[in-house]
């Protein structure tokens, strides 16, 4: 009876003292004690689950659900989400060698900018003026590369670095990319923590 009356309830969880009431009121008045065993059998046979406060009258759905999760997260010998990884992986790859390819030439055009700014000032200082003109222009131009570099670090929080801005620039392109490609990261992410659970560190976190 009390269990007929709990599954004409609409909703999937009800609160203990509700629950209680319920047993108490199928067992009549004065015999709290027994609305307190059935409360409690009803718990240990899994017709019910008590968690605190909070007695979830269906337990079948949260047993569909912890199904669900698993399939989800454990992989199988022939999960169809393997090939699905593949292919991902196989896209990651080519953003992420053109991702590189752009960082590298913004790299060259760095060095191309210091090689010209260098022979501008050696033609400056040896053909056009002298040193002592010179020296405060190369003083002021040197800080103005260490005001960069420091604005680079509070705006990025990473050392002020070749390898500090390669990285940084390579995340950027490497985001913009994935975009435009609409690629997935999350799904990507959920794939490989379901196929290398014991993975310290993926390939994806560290780049």
């Amino acid at each position: 009876m009390i269990k007929a009356k709990l599954r004409e309830i609409d909703a999937s969880s009800i609160s203990y003292e509700e629950f209680r009431r319920i047993c108490d009121q199928a067992c009549g008045a004065g015999r709290e004690e027994e609305g307190a065993e059935f409360a409690k059998a009803l718990d240990e046979s899994g017709n019910v689950i008590v968690h605190g406060n909070v007695v979830i009258l269906r337990p079948e759905q949260v047993t569909k659900l912890m199904e669900s999760l698993l399939y989800q997260s454990v992989a199988r010998p022939n999960d169809p989400r393997r090939r699905e990884l593949e292919q991902m992986e196989n896209q990651k790859a080519l953003i992420d060698e053109r991702a590189r390819a752009q960082v590298k030439c913004e790299l060259y055009g760095g060095l191309g900018f210091l090689v010209a700014q260098t022979l501008v000032l050696m033609r400056l200082t040896f053909w056009e003026l002298t040193w002592d003109v010179m020296e405060p222009i190369c003083f002021f131009l040197t800080n103005l590369h260490v005001a960069l570099a420091y604005g680079f670090f509070l705006r990025t929080s990473t050392e002020p670095s070749f390898e500090g801005y390669f990285q940084r620039r390579f995340k950027t392109k490497q985001q913009k990319l994935m975009k435009i490609h609409n690629f997935d990261a999350d799904r990507y992410r959920e794939l490989r923590r379901a196929f290398y659970p014991d993975e310290s560190r993926s390939s994806w976190e560290r780049a």
